[in-house]
C-alpha cells in the first residue's frame, strides 16, 4: 500500500510536469517511423524491391525457414523484427530523466526532508521511484507498440504480421524491454544516492544503451541473431542485475546523513 501512495504521488508530480514525458514521445516516433520508412516508403519511392539487394537477401536467411514469404517479405520481417529492439531504448531513455532527478531533485525542492521522515523503509521509496518513471514510459511505449504492429498489419507483404507473432517477439517485447529498463532506471538511482548533479545520474543510466545498441548493429549486419530461449536467459540475467541495484541502492541511501552530505 506506502508503495502505490508513492507511486501515486510520483504519478501527481509527473502531472504537473508533462514536458518531462515529451523525450519518450520524440523517441516513440522516431521508433515508429524509421522502420517503415526503410523497409515500405524507399522501395516504393525508389522503385527498387527489397530482394534486390542482395546482402539483405543473404542476411535475412537467419530467420530461418520461411517458404510461405516471398523475398521481399522475408526481408521486410527481418527489418522489422530488427526495428523491434529499439522499442527496448524507449523506456530508458524516456525515464532516465525522471528517474535521475527523483532523489537529487526532491532534495533540491527540499521535499525530500519530509518524506523521510514518514514511517516508509528505504526499498519502498527507491522501487516506487523506480515504478514511478518507469511505469508513465512503458504505457508510452506500449501505444507505440501497438501502433508498430498496426502498420505492419496494413503496410507490409502479406505474411509478415502472422510471422512477426512468434516468442521472440514476446520476450523482446515483455523480457528485455522492461528489465533492461529496470536495470538503467536503478543505475540512475543509486548514482543519484551518491552525488548532487542529476546530470551525473543520468549518464550513468544510460551506458545500458551502449551494448543494446551493439547488439541491434551485431543483429543487423548478421553476425548474431539471439533465439528466444536466449533472450529470455538475457531478460532473466537482467532482472537478477535489478534486485541486486536494488539492494545496492538501499545500502548507499543513509537516510541518516545524505541530506547533510547534499548540503
Amino acid at each position: 500500500m506506502r508503495i502505490r501512495a508513492l507511486v501515486t504521488r510520483e504519478f501527481l508530480d509527473l502531472s504537473r510536469n508533462r514536458m518531462a514525458l515529451l523525450p519518450v514521445v520524440i523517441v516513440t516516433i522516431m521508433a515508429l517511423g524509421l522502420p517503415f520508412f526503410i523497409a515500405i516508403a524507399i522501395p516504393r519511392m525508389t522503385g527498387q524491391p527489397l530482394a534486390t539487394d542482395s546482402d539483405l537477401a543473404t542476411v535475412s536467411l537467419v530467420l530461418g525457414p520461411h517458404a510461405e514469404l516471398s523475398g521481399d517479405a522475408r526481408i521486410q520481417l527481418f527489418l522489422f523484427q530488427q526495428f523491434l529492439m529499439l522499442f527496448m531504448i524507449i523506456p530508458i531513455t524516456g525515464a532516465m530523466a525522471l528517474a535521475a532527478h527523483s532523489v537529487v531533485g526532491e532534495k533540491q525542492a527540499r521535499t525530500l526532508e519530509p518524506l523521510l521522515a514518514t514511517p516508509i523503509t528505504t526499498i519502498e521509496l527507491l522501487v516506487a521511484k523506480v515504478l514511478g518513471a518507469l511505469l508513465p514510459t512503458l504505457a508510452i511505449a506500449a501505444l507505440g507498440l501497438v501502433f508498430y504492429f498496426g502498420g505492419v498489419v496494413v503496410l507490409a507483404e502479406p505474411g509478415v504480421a502472422r510471422a512477426m507473432a512468434n516468442t521472440r517477439t514476446a520476450a523482446l517485447v515483455t523480457v528485455i524491454g522492461p528489465s533492461a529498463a529496470l536495470v538503467s532506471l536503478q543505475t540512475a538511482i543509486v548514482i543519484s544516492s551518491r552525488v548532487n548533479d542529476p546530470r551525473t545520474a543520468q549518464q550513468f543510466g544510460v551506458l545500458i544503451i551502449i551494448p543494446l545498441s551493439a547488439l541491434l548493429v551485431a543483429q543487423f549486419i548478421g553476425t548474431l541473431w539471439l533465439s528466444p530461449s536466449a533472450l529470455v536467459l538475457i531478460g532473466a540475467g537482467l532482472f537478477g542485475v535489478w534486485m541486486l541495484l536494488t539492494l545496492i541502492s538501499v545500502a548507499l541511501f543513509d537516510r541518516e546523513t545524505i541530506l547533510t552530505r547534499w548540503r
